[in-house]
């Protein structure tokens, strides 16, 4: 009886993936077929539009970087703290907290160099 229970179970999951191979086959054949079409430049109404967004992402972005640069000193007075006092899991913690803090503020920095480049920057990068 459990020999059975298997091979009907093999047989149907055999069949079942045979089905879905099928299916599969035929779709990867179809897309592969199509042309890809290029996308056309903006037109002037949405480049404004998503210059407009870009602005509020920048604002964001600077707000962000501002608390972050009052953020990391008192981190970093920490860490050195929980070093002296022995405290080496919670250093630990905190270099990496600031780390992760640091590598966003160049990611951000990153950003605003690249809305500035598309839509003109509005204020300075930091």
């Amino acid at each position: 009886m459990m020999r059975k229970l298997i091979a009907v179970a093999a047989v149907s999951g055999s069949l079942a993936l045979g089905a879905v191979g099928l299916v599969g086959g035929t779709a990867g054949a179809a897309t592969a077929t199509t042309p890809t079409v290029s996308t056309p430049a903006a037109s002037p109404a949405t480049h404004a539009k998503l210059c407009a967004r870009a602005e509020k992402v920048e604002t964001r972005v600077n707000k962000l970087e501002a608390r972050a640069a009052t953020w990391v000193p008192k981190a970093q007075a920490n860490e050195a703290k929980a070093t002296a006092a022995g405290h080496t899991k919670l250093a630990a913690r905190i270099g990496r907290r600031i780390a992760r803090v640091q590598t966003l503020e160049t990611k951000g920095n990153t950003l605003l160099a690249k809305i500035a480049a598309k839509c003109g920057s509005t204020s300075s990068a930091s």
